[in-house]
């Protein structure tokens, strides 16, 4: 991972893995690093600030294929906090009520497991970044307002929970996109009789970016050492790729849609596809069009 990246200086063009700390904003992270590239730099994502891990950036021209990798599923670990609510859902929220933690048995959590795992509607929190009216959710609630939020579809594929004792969960879950997790921690607590907030939260996976595959440190980061950087084509590796001759790369940069007419994808149900010049440069994303294509993203 990073030697395909590019870096000239600090002009960057990849996929910056980093490992959020806790107690800054996904919003803070991006200008952190945004200070030491010249480039533009966005997240996907986001975390909370009490939560850490995994936090991909998209640098340079990877910002413009940011909407092909934010419907990845993703992996966190943490702990549930349970006989207290609050009204975050979280640790960094003021306690909304107490109930008694109930004894816990092997059976309790494996039943809760079951009836967690798979599809099921969630109904966002007020304490979200979700916007009404171009408001974020989180600042109306502040104010001790509350709206009605659409439930949405969301898939929990694996969960696992241990009974850490003194009323305290450790999890580990894989879920979709949209998954609120401090809802699914919230949720779990009902299904064991009592009330639940969560206490920790880490993510470990982002699609098929991982924070083991070595996460950088938003402070120490250096753009020239490469560390956490992942190049344009290895992070749409999961698209179907078509090598294109020099001329037909050339009308791609100019955006001459005759290249898409005799496109053979070998995936055929494949929604999307990348266009790659004979040296392996990736040159644009085209997606699926009726019987045809046409350019989704164009890459410089």
């Amino acid at each position: 991972m990073g030697r395909s990246a590019r870096t000239d200086g600090a002009k960057v063009d990849g996929i910056l893995l980093l490992d959020k700390p806790e107690g800054i904003t996904s919003a803070e992270a991006v200008r952190r690093i945004k200070r030491k590239v010249g480039v533009k730099v966005g997240h996907l994502g986001t975390l909370d600030p009490f939560a850490t891990g995994l936090l991909p950036l998209c640098l340079g021209e990877a910002t413009k294929i940011a909407q092909f990798l934010n419907a990845a599923d993703k992996e966190y670990e943490g702990v549930i906090a349970l006989g207290v609510a609050t009204d975050t859902g979280d640790r960094t929220g003021q306690p909304i009520g107490e109930e008694p933690v109930p004894a816990l048995a092997a059976a309790d959590l494996e039943r809760t497991v079951d009836r967690m795992r798979g599809r099921s509607m969630q109904k966002p929190p007020m304490y979200s970044a979700l916007k009404r009216d171009g408001v974020p959710l989180y600042k109306l609630a502040r104010q001790g307002v509350e709206v009605e939020r659409e439930p949405r579809e969301i898939v929990v594929r694996e969960l696992e929970l241990v009974d850490l004792g003194d009323g305290r969960l450790s999890f580990r879950v894989a879920c979709s996109k949209g998954t609120y997790v401090r809802v699914l921690a919230e949720d779990i607590g009902r299904e064991l009789g009592t009330v639940a907030h969560l206490a920790e939260l880490r993510r470990t996976a982002f699609g098929a970016f991982r924070l083991a595959d070595g996460a950088a440190d938003v402070d120490r980061w250096d753009p020239a050492s490469g560390e956490g950087l992942m190049s344009i084509r290895e992070a749409l590796a999961g698209l179907p790729a078509v090598d294109l001759s020099d001329k037909a790369a050339a009308a791609v940069q100019r955006g001459q849609g005759w290249v898409l007419r005799d496109l053979e994808i070998r995936d055929a149900a494949a929604q999307n596809a990348l266009l790659l010049a004979a040296s392996g440069r990736p040159l644009a994303v085209v997606q699926r069009s009726g019987e045809g294509w046409k350019f989704a993203r164009v890459l410089n």
